[in-house]
Parts: C-alpha cells; sequence; structure tokens
C-alpha cells in the first residue's frame, strides 16, 4: 500500500488540503496513490479552533502520484473562476512539472473556449464546465466510453482515464494569465435556477 506521505501529495494532506474525498488510497498500479476530491486553495480564517470550509477550492480533483516522485504526473480539477488558477499555480508550486498534463475546466469562460496558459514552465489546459462534471469532461477529452472502464473498481478506472489523459497531445491557444482574466465572464451563480 503507498503511503501518501511518500508522494507529491504527501505536503498538500499535511497542509489539510485534501479535503472531500470520493477517492484517496492505491489503485490498480504498484505505488501509485489516487485522489479524487477537493483541494483547498485558500483558507477561511479560523477562530479558536472551529473548522471552517475553505474559501474556494479545485473542485471534482482527479488526480495520481506515484511513490518516490515530487511531482504529480496528470490532474484534472473544475475551478469557479478562472481567476483562482494563479492560486492553483501557488499551492501546488513544486508539486508539478513540466512535462505533467493538467486540466482545468472553468465556470466562468466562453463554452467554446479552450486555453493553454503558462506559470514559469508549468502549462495549463483551460477548458470550460458548465453543468457536467471533471470525471464526465475528461472522459469525453480522451475519447473514453464508460463500458470501457465499468468493471475496474474506483482506482481502476481512475487509473484508466488520468493515464490515457497523460498521453493526450492538445495545441489550444496559448494566452497569459492576464489575457485570460481579460477574456473571462462573470462567475456564474451555481445555485441559480436549482429547485430549492
Amino acid at each position: 500500500m503507498t503511503a501518501i506521505e511518500n508522494t507529491a501529495l504527501g505536503r498538500l494532506e499535511k497542509e489539510g488540503r485534501l479535503l472531500n474525498a470520493v477517492l484517496k488510497g492505491g489503485t490498480t498500479k504498484p505505488g501509485r496513490f489516487g485522489f479524487r476530491g477537493d483541494v483547498a486553495l485558500k483558507f477561511q480564517t479560523q477562530v479558536a479552533d472551529e473548522k471552517r470550509p475553505p474559501d474556494y477550492s479545485i473542485e471534482q480533483v482527479l488526480t495520481i502520484a506515484q511513490d518516490g516522485e515530487r511531482t504529480i504526473p496528470v490532474l484534472a480539477g473544475y475551478l469557479h473562476s478562472f481567476a483562482y488558477l494563479a492560486d492553483v499555480a501557488s499551492v501546488l508550486d513544486g508539486a508539478l512539472s513540466p512535462t505533467g498534463s493538467y486540466f482545468i475546466f472553468c465556470n466562468n469562460i466562453d463554452l467554446l473556449a479552450k486555453y493553454r496558459v503558462k506559470f514559469g514552465d508549468i502549462s495549463f489546459h483551460v477548458l470550460p464546465c458548465d453543468e457536467s462534471t471533471v470525471w464526465k469532461e475528461m472522459m469525453d477529452l480522451v475519447g473514453l466510453n464508460k463500458d470501457e472502464i465499468k468493471k475496474l473498481d474506483p482506482g481502476g478506472k481512475l487509473d484508466y482515464l488520468l493515464d490515457a489523459a497523460k498521453d493526450l497531445d492538445l495545441s489550444y491557444e496559448e494566452i497569459s494569465y492576464d489575457e485570460g482574466l481579460k477574456r473571462m465572464e462573470p462567475v456564474k451563480n451555481r445555485n441559480e435556477n436549482r429547485p430549492v
């Protein structure tokens, strides 16, 4: 069983950033640790010892980390605002690799937009996501059919999807973070149009 401390996710775990885990443990590949959940980006100020939810997170994160490796090879997640991408780059600083594949789905970018945004030598693929899930969007992106993986356990499904995602060759328009801020749209209220 792979211990999270020995992977690139260890620091995030120590900082209390890995929340709402659907999966947090070994996968079907030897020495690999998988995580599906949220990664807190900005914490609220805590009063005394009460635990408060973070101000915002990378939600619906899908990622894997290898035992003994210092960087995360592939990660996908959802941001409620493109503006939070700078926080992603700083919170995950040192845990990402120039050769890694990182997919960030945003609520407030044009539904036809697909960008590549770099922070230093780390590239993020930025895609729109509206009323869908990161899992479904990634399945579509890599061209997987859920019947292909339905017999696998949760760790196996994650392995299968993220191994396919690692090899995607996507040549999206490269824009700067500042350009992305100019192009982003107002953040949609996620509770609007929902039955109470």
